[in-house]
């Protein structure tokens, strides 16, 4: 899966080590690691680790426009969030915030937002796709940042709402 030249043997960046605390602390054994190449998209990131793009646990920041709260999808990475689909589930239409707001939502930058660890309590919903895979990769706070996970793991830490995106 991961060379050896692909993980930087570093102390983790600030954002990838509060990942890996909120890890620790809620008793996951799961190991944040920083990557030389970026893991920004979900195709950087399944080249750079090895895996399918269905693999990469997208987290994708949404808004509900009447609500205007936060929601978060994981979604596979193959998948295309349905929104309109997602509004039936919601019960309201939702849009893409911009960059402040997501950071403001979860602390953390659009690109390596990770499914735990945020600012404030989200509403979140799981790519019933990732469900097929035996392991899945989540992006870990940092377009660097990355932790392999199984999809139990990723509804157990979350306590999100396994639905399909599509």
């Amino acid at each position: 899966m991961l060379s050896g030249s692909k993980c930087m043997n570093h102390v983790l960046k600030p954002s990838a080590q509060r990942v890996q605390d909120m890890l620790a602390s809620h008793g996951f054994t799961n190991q944040v690691i920083e990557l030389a190449e970026s893991t920004r998209t979900a195709a950087e990131a399944a080249a750079t680790v090895g895996c399918a793009i269905g693999q990469i646990a997208k987290s994708l920041v949404f808004k509900g426009i009447e609500t205007q709260r936060a929601i978060l999808i994981i979604a596979s990475g193959v998948n295309r969030v349905n929104e309109k689909q997602m509004r039936n589930q919601l019960g309201e239409k939702l849009e893409r915030p911009d960059a402040d707001f997501v950071r403001e939502q979860t602390g953390f930058a659009i690109g390596g937002i990770p499914p735990i660890g945020h600012a404030q309590s989200l509403t979140t919903l799981i790519d019933e796709d990732l469900l097929h895979y035996a392991q899945i990769w989540a992006a870990a706070g940092h377009p660097h940042a990355v932790f392999r996970l199984t999809p139990a793991e990723l509804v157990r830490m979350t306590g999100g709402t396994v639905v399909s995106v599509k």
